[in-house]
């Protein structure tokens, strides 16, 4: 038997230490080769670290949740007879292929890896009166046991005569009703209580949310839109082009009108290194779209929004979703973005606060489609209406810059025809 001992591989990029997500192997565990030991991430991406050998887990290096430096040692491994001829007895230098999993670059939330324990509630203290109460102690009888039939599950005398009758005739008390069950577990007290670790990917997205509302002073505008007219062309173009084209959502209507904006007001469209004390303005529009995945929230980017149609970007936003919620988006497909949309969908709210994509200078957020009441010509009509909540670097974008940008959006959205005349 020899023992080979695994250190924190050399990722790249200049990267000097990871966090240790999580552990796949405990001590005593048997490995094969390739099988994945542990999940590690960088700032960049979540790495799985294989076994290059097959052996019996001795010792492991570290807690989830830990920053282990490169070439710090992360596991011991006591390699089986069979493998020992082939495999070095010290320090690993070269792994396997590790399998990289890329992070999201915006802030989003996401899964913990700790096991949860579920407090079962406590059972409510009986109530009653404290002449019933006395009565119960002078009879010897828990009041736990009686059924209650008062108001408000409140034990009566009526209910202690029936308990002591049940028990003179040598039956069993009758039992809790339903009802009875079910109020007892509606009030109970609960006094369970789970800590979870922010650990991994939340505790990434954790300082980056930090990092962008520390660094960045946001200036948030809200400005009400009326849908109604883009809404039926919406409606009007998934009738005609649906079946051949796949049918539209307002996202890509909203992304071609955000194209045309920037081109008016393009330092909202930038990313700003303030360590350096530089504005980037960027010709092509990368749009992050955030993303609900199992793991959380994601921000896949449609690269050179510009160059596409509605159609395009629409066939985009499906693929990124469905690679980002299985798990297949490479890094190149989450990174890169200049401004990002983000949304509830049906649950968006009225108003919201967006937090700004540190490095970039804006974001644009979408609240709900509401059908009210609106007076437009001296009438009142049911129209669509759907808030804008938008947030801004204000050091690099000035409040009213940010106004016009906003109701430049806004009047795209309100006169579609515009969206197709350059």
């Amino acid at each position: 038997m020899s023992i080979h001992v695994i250190k924190m591989p050399d990722i790249g990029e200049g990267i000097a230490e990871v966090e240790l997500v999580a552990w796949r192997v405990q001590v005593g565990e048997r490995v094969v080769e390739d099988q994945i030991l542990a999940d590690v991430m960088t700032d960049k991406a979540t790495v799985e670290i294989p076994s290059p050998v097959v052996g019996r887990v001795l010792s492991l290096g570290g807690e989830p949740g830990q920053v282990l430096a490169v070439g710090g040692e992360l596991i011991r491994i006591e390699v089986e007879a069979a493998e020992h001829a082939g495999a070095a007895s010290t320090t690993l230098t070269a792994l396997p292929q590790a399998t990289v999993t890329p992070m999201p670059t915006a802030k989003l939330p996401l899964q913990d890896t700790v096991s949860v324990h579920v407090m079962r509630p406590a059972a409510t203290a009986p109530t009653a009166s404290p002449a019933v109460r006395r009565r119960a102690h002078q009879l010897g009888i828990a009041l736990q046991d009686v059924p209650a039939s008062g108001v408000d599950g409140r034990i009566t005398h009526e209910d202690l005569d029936a308990y002591v009758t049940h028990a003179a005739r040598g039956g069993s008390p009758p039992a809790a009703s339903a009802d009875d069950r079910r109020y007892a577990e509606r009030y109970a007290e609960r006094h369970g209580e789970e800590a979870i670790p922010v650990i991994g990917l939340r505790r990434k997205i954790a300082q980056k949310m930090q990092e962008s509302k520390r660094r960045i002073p946001h200036f948030t505008y809200v400005e009400e839109c009326d849908v109604t007219d883009i809404e039926a062309l919406r409606a009007h173009l998934n009738a005609r082009w649906g079946g051949e084209r796949g049918r539209l959502t307002l996202l890509p209507l909203l992304m071609r009108a955000m194209v045309l904006a920037l081109r008016e007001y393009p330092q909202c469209n930038a990313r700003f290194d303030d360590d350096a004390g530089v504005v980037t303005r960027y010709g092509a529009v990368h749009i992050g779209i955030a993303t609900q995945t199992a793991a959380g929230l994601m921000v896949p980017v449609v690269h050179h929004a510009e160059a596409r149609d509605l159609w395009s970007n629409a066939a985009e936003i499906t693929r990124l979703a469905e690679a980002a919620r299985a798990g297949r988006a490479v890094r190149t497909e989450l990174s890169g973005s200049t401004i990002t949309i983000t949304s509830l969908g049906a649950l968006g709210g009225l108003v919201s606060t967006p937090v700004i994509n540190h490095p970039e200078v804006a974001i644009v957020g979408v609240n709900r489609i509401i059908e009210r009441p609106v007076i437009r010509d001296k009438i009142v009509g049911a129209r669509k209406m759907m808030n804008l909540s938008s947030s801004f670097d204000h050091r690099v974008v000035d409040g009213q810059y940010a106004a016009e940008f906003v109701q430049s959006l806004r009047g795209y959205l309100e006169s579609p025809a515009a969206l197709f005349v350059e």
